[in-house]
């Protein structure tokens, strides 16, 4: 009997850089993360290795530049048409204190010309409240294509696409959180695709530190972005605490410190009625916390498009009262 040794998976070696003990193991390159990441969305890897190599980078978290290798192979693999927006919003965390004010944000900035493309993964953590649920009710555009999005922009400046309609496979590893038990990188990684390459990308990072390490990957990318430690995870400014803003453009790196808009901590509501952001924005209620919201979201944004803070606060202020 001939015993014949398997040859080894050409994945195997990234798992085995990450899990080699407390000793053996390292981060991956931002090359070896480039190509790592392009077989996985090739469907080049077993489900097994995926497995492991979610949860072994979700263990020793992320680098900058496994973030920025992982970000380069995803653009390359989706291959997005060239459509001009303004602003990529990312909207991957849902709320569950408060409503979703950004959204009233990003469609004041519609109104007024700034073209907006939001995308989202879907329901994925119980008892949240996420964007698409509330498009309908907002006359925010649900896209599922390409030709769909670039329709919505030229009509209405603003539309909305599914992560699974852009991306089956990152919305397949986003569904793993469920199976895994643990979010993965993934949950980070899409909040800094920017498929359609915006003027500037706006992302929202809750977890404490995991903000620099966004502006650093983008740095490397050699983007535009702004990175924020938003309300509940979403691109959101919080007006009633000081917040820091983490830029970064043509390789050069800034942090700035935004106070608060209230002077007071604004109660949050006893239970989210989405019922009220129509509401609000319709002009028939006022709500103090929400509208306040929506202003510093969009000066976060308008900061982004170029005005420096005061103006961009003082348009933001015009803008709401114009919507």
């Amino acid at each position: 009997m001939t015993l014949t040794t398997p040859a080894e998976h050409p994945f195997a070696t990234y798992v085995r850089i990450l899990g080699k003990g407390q000793r053996g193991s390292r981060g991956l390159t931002r090359e070896e993360a480039e190509h790592a990441m392009g077989m996985v969305m090739r469907g080049e890897v077993t489900d097994e290795q995926l497995g492991a190599f979610l949860m072994l980078l979700r263990f020793k978290e992320e680098s900058p530049e496994e973030l920025a290798g992982f970000c380069s192979a995803v653009r390359a693999e989706i291959n997005a048409p060239e459509i001009a927006v303004d602003l990529d919003w990312p909207s991957y965390a849902g709320k569950k204190r408060q409503l979703n004010w950004y959204l009233l944000a990003a469609k004041c900035l519609a109104k007024q010309g700034h073209r907006v493309f939001l995308h989202g993964g879907g329901a994925h953590t119980a008892g949240r409240l996420y964007s698409e649920a509330l498009l309908a009710d907002l006359d925010i555009p649900l896209c599922h294509d390409w030709q769909s999005v670039a329709q919505a922009l030229d009509q209405h400046n603003i539309a909305f696409m599914p992560l699974a309609a852009w991306s089956p496979r990152l919305q397949h590893m986003i569904d793993l959180r469920n199976i895994l038990g643990l979010r993965s990188p993934i949950h980070s990684l899409v909040r800094l695709i920017n498929p359609l390459q915006a003027r500037c990308g706006l992302q929202s990072i809750f977890h404490p530190g995991y903000q620099a390490v966004h502006q650093e990957a983008s740095r490397l990318l050699g983007d535009h972005a702004l990175v924020i430690k938003g309300d509940g995870g979403e691109v959101e400014m919080r007006p009633d605490v000081d917040s820091d803003v983490l830029g970064t453009q043509a390789g050069t790196s800034w942090t700035e410190r935004w106070s608060a808009l209230s002077n007071q901590r604004l109660m949050k509501p006893e239970q989210l009625d989405p019922a009220q952001l129509r509401s609000v924005w319709t002009k028939t209620t006022s709500d103090a916390y929400g509208e306040l919201a929506a202003q510093a979201t969009m000066a976060l944004a308008l900061r982004g498009l170029g005005l420096e803070q005061d103006e961009a606060q003082q348009r933001a202020q015009q803008y709401w009262q114009a919507r």
